[in-house]
């Protein structure tokens, strides 16, 4: 027993030597990988969009109508909003009781602007509101779109409502793709209070259209506590993609510095970009393409790398089929340094991004599918036996090194194992 007890403490021992080793250089590695000078970024601006149709009357929702639940969770949202949050509260249906179609379907209005917060007043115009009109969703986001424009902060929608919209031909799920289209990183979140499945099948291609989420709601705390989460996940920093335009050829390609790019690309096209990479750099790129609406099996994306002549220097590829949210795929680049130190000049490296998505029939296919675009240019390996230089990473050394600590311990229990035989044997 005490042999096992020191053997096992020594194989610990020894894997534990190897992981010290090996991971405060992996912490380095990527502190030194973190962006300097972060510029304060502005205030993140969230419109809270309340549903307050006539089927908000049903009493559902822990024994009390689903307008009384959104009350409440509004009322315990605004106690917890993070200061430095803008935030807004915009409703639909809340005014026009009556049954002209047209009249009913522009309800829309902000019942707060969007702004640096008094609870006591917004909480006033929510108690205010009653369950009246018609569900004009499509107009409703339009509204919200317009309520957050201005600036370079993180915008949020986060849609509250019990039904579908009731003012079609308007699509919200195609409003929702038009806001995705304009570049602004604006994200729509969806809550559906006791849906039915048509509910939940648009309000989830609303929030796909955008990056955002879709929840189902049942409870009132439930409510709350979602809505809370969305307010604080606007609050948390994060990178703002910048909106760009691909072009055809690489010629007219715009150039793009190091960080994050939104882009719009539409079914089997291919669109370039220009990144300047200068000798002794690594480019490191990722495209992803979100799948927002649906189309056919099989489909791939490619990203390559092409010299100013049309020579493919490195690509990256990925290929799926059947239903998907995402796909991705990356490269990198290492430009070997010049044979006089002194040469800085940087090569143009143009990016290409290329998809194989195709629709089926009644599905439009405008706006595109949406791009991001990932891009980092970082100092190259220093020499060839770098394990960067062939694509693995530094954190090929810890796999190496577990491996390694494997064998040993491996080795060492099979020799005392044998030891413990003979020992045994003799006795």
């Amino acid at each position: 027993m005490i042999t096992r007890k020191r053997l096992a403490a020594g194989v610990c021992a020894l894997v534990a030597t190897f992981a010290t080793g090996i991971l405060p250089a992996a912490g380095t590695a990527s502190a030194a990988a973190a962006p300097d000078g972060q510029s304060e970024q502005a205030a993140p601006k969230v419109d809270l969009v309340l549903d307050v149709s006539g089927s908000m009357r049903t009493a559902d929702i822990d024994g009390k109508s689903r307008m009384a639940a959104a009350k409440q969770a509004f009322n315990e949202v605004l106690d917890a909003v993070p200061q430095e949050v803008q935030l807004g509260i915009r409703t639909l249906g809340a005014n026009y009781p009556g049954e002209d179609r047209k009249v009913g379907c522009k309800d829309t209005r902000a019942l707060y602007p969007v702004g640096p917060l008094n609870r006591t007043e917004a909480k006033t115009a929510v108690a205010t509101l009653a369950p009246t009109g018609w569900t004009p969703i499509g107009p409703a986001l339009q509204g919200a779109a317009e309520d957050l424009k201005g600036g370079d902060a993180t915008r949020r929608i986060v849609l509250i409502t019990d039904g579908e919209d009731t003012c079609q031909p308007l699509d919200p799920c195609e409003v929702a793709r038009d806001i995705a289209a304009q570049g602004i990183h604006l994200t729509i979140d969806t809550l559906g209070l006791i849906p039915d499945a048509k509910t939940r099948e648009q309000l989830t291609c609303i929030a796909e259209a955008t990056g955002g989420t879709y929840t189902s709601v049942q409870h009132t705390d439930q409510l709350s506590g979602k809505v809370k989460q969305l307010v604080d996940r606007a609050a948390d920093p994060v990178a703002v993609p910048v909106a760009t335009n691909g072009t055809a050829s690489c010629e007219n390609a715009p150039q793009l510095k190091p960080g994050l790019y939104t882009d719009r690309e539409k079914f089997s096209e291919h669109r370039s970009y220009k990144v300047d990479v200068k000798p002794g750099q690594e480019l490191r790129a990722s495209a992803s393409i979100g799948v927002d609406r649906q189309t056919n099996p099989d489909y791939g994306v490619l990203l390559r790398a092409v010299t100013a002549h049309g020579r493919e220097i490195v690509r990256g590829s990925e290929a799926g089929d059947g239903r998907t949210d995402l796909i991705s795929t990356g490269l990198r680049y290492p430009k070997a340094p010049a044979d006089d130190s002194d040469d800085k000049t940087p090569e143009t490296v143009c990016l290409q991004v290329s998809n194989s998505f195709s629709a089926p029939p009644g599905v439009k296919t405008d706006p595109g599918l949406p791009v991001e675009l990932a891009i980092d240019v970082v100092d190259g390996p220093d020499h060839a036996s770098d394990v960067a230089a062939f694509g693995l990473g530094r954190g090929w050394w810890l796999l190496g090194a577990l491996t390694l600590a494997g064998l040993v311990a491996g080795l060492v229990w099979g020799w005392i194992s044998r030891w413990r035989i003979a020992v045994w044997r003799t006795n």
